[in-house]
């Protein structure tokens, strides 16, 4: 069963600002300008490593989402691998 975690807390630099977040990439040296849901993915999978299923679960009981969509949650988590931002473990 796959699981997802964010990249290491020490790669990453997480900067808020206004209605979007700079997320800088130590290990490739490459800022990403995002939106949400990213930061809060990359927070939901900053612990422990979840399964699709438990990483909606808890998106759905933090952020009160009422109708979640795991296809377009594993769409989200599949570029952030690409991107080296979320590792699957």
């Amino acid at each position: 069963m796959t699981r997802y975690r964010a990249a290491a807390a020490a790669t990453l630099r997480i900067v808020p600002l206004d209605a979007l977040t700079l997320v800088y990439h130590r290990a490739s040296g490459i800022t990403h300008v995002v939106d949400s849901p990213v930061p809060e993915l990359l927070e939901a999978l900053g612990g422990d490593a979840l399964t699709l299923d438990e990483t909606l679960a808890a998106l759905a009981a933090a952020h009160d989402l009422i109708d979640p969509d795991a296809g377009a949650l594993a769409a989200r988590l599949d570029e952030l691998v690409a991107a080296g931002l979320v590792e699957q473990v």
